[in-house]
């Protein structure tokens, strides 16, 4: 199963694209599900028929389906409750009823993770899943959840302390304060697992990001923000779709101005993504006849994946060099920290923490470089871990 995921800045119509993809990958023969994750039904608009909760066919081989984190978070929620029965009742605590939960800030981005997996794991087996991610810095703050989340558990929670659950009542006395009760750590577990197949969704190789916008200024600047966040996510770009593109016309006309600086926008883009111009209608799509004739192109055959090498240099230059694809990055945007065995790698507004190949762990940190779309650290081997040779 392949997954593309839809992203671009606000009303750059996101939405239409990912109508328009699942359309042309199902006329194509492919077994599509397009997933909407807006709370009103802008997907549903775009199709020419109604999206709710449950699987609707939109058109012959496509299946469209709409997000509910309300129901999701109340599911939740109330099982939640459930496991965490004996502790509440012990506390004297009164359950909440699921009529009167109403979902927390965060239960829409948990929704859509959860959506993402389920359609992954779906019996009936799609070959292509269309996702109508929110506006891109939402959509890249719900990316990097799975990651963020594992992270904290196993900090809060490590996995191995569990091993002494059958002493934890001992250790409690002696130490004089409660420990983690049992339901906690399965808990965690579970979620964890939840975790981490969204985590093998977004890092398959059948899954790319489809960037959407209009081309301009704005445009060109929330293209170059997004790009920069996904590649620290180690996310693969697929294509560059450039909507409500506008007619070449006469130099005297008013729309002069407006079709230079797009096809502007359009030279610059083309110098670093896969650019598809997707004309503008005059005015919006609706329905798949309109759909078809914007011709948005379906999701390649293989989408490949996003590699960050690290290259031995220890014969010439004594040191290995890891290389982190970050197209569009500037130097006066990049930092680096280096905390144990973990990179916290700043560009730009982004930040991720990831953990550091075994090779380097018995490293120092020799110096960086950005260079060509790259940014390129040094490791210099510690002479006392690093194994001697005869």
């Amino acid at each position: 199963m392949r997954t593309l995921l839809i992203t671009g800045p606000g009303g750059g119509g996101r939405t239409t694209v990912a109508a328009g993809t699942a359309l042309a990958a199902a006329r194509a023969g492919a077994r599509t599900l397009v997933l909407g994750t807006d709370r009103t039904d802008t997907l549903g608009a775009v199709l020419g028929v109604p999206v709710g909760p449950g699987p609707v066919e939109a058109a012959p081989g496509l299946t469209a389906r709409r997000v509910d984190p309300d129901a999701d978070f109340r599911a939740d929620l109330t099982a939640l409750q459930d496991r965490a029965a004996s502790a509440l009742d012990l506390l004297g605590a009164s359950r909440l009823d699921p009529e009167e939960i109403a979902p927390l800030p965060g239960a829409e981005e948990l929704a859509v993770l959860r959506a993402l997996r389920d359609a992954a794991l779906s019996e009936e087996s799609y070959d292509l899943v269309v996702v109508d991610l929110p506006p891109a810095p939402r959509a890249l703050s719900l990316l990097a959840l799975p990651e963020e989340l594992r992270r904290y558990l196993r900090r809060l929670l490590p996995p191995e302390r569990q091993a002494a659950r059958a002493l934890r009542p001992v250790l409690g006395r002696l130490a004089g304060v409660p420990l983690p009760a049992e339901w906690l750590y399965e808990t965690a577990a579970r979620l964890d697992l939840q975790l981490a197949a969204v985590e093998a969704v977004l890092a398959d190789r059948g899954t790319a990001v489809r960037l959407v916008a209009e081309p301009g200024p704005a445009g060109a600047d929330a293209v170059r923000t997004a790009a920069l966040g996904l590649a620290l996510r180690g996310l693969r770009t697929d294509a560059l779709i450039a909507t409500r593109v506008l007619p070449e016309t006469d130099a005297d006309s008013w729309l002069a101005g407006p079709v230079a600086q797009q096809r502007k926008t359009l030279e610059e883009w083309r110098e670093t993504y896969a650019v598809h111009p997707v004309a503008h209608l005059g005015r919006d799509p609706r329905g798949t006849d309109d759909l078809a004739a914007l011709a948005v192109p379906a999701a390649p055959a293989e989408p490949g994946t996003v590699a960050w090498p690290v290259t031995d240099r220890l014969a010439d230059d004594g040191v290995l060099v890891w290389h982190i694809p970050l197209p569009d990055a500037r130097r006066d945007e990049l930092d680096l920290v280096r905390r144990g065995d973990e990179l916290v790698v700043t560009a730009g507004p982004f930040r991720r923490v990831v953990p550091l190949p075994s090779a380097l762990r018995r490293c120092t940190v020799d110096g960086a470089a950005l260079r060509e779309g790259e940014l390129r650290i040094r490791f210099r081997p510690d002479p006392g871990l690093w194994p001697r040779t005869p």
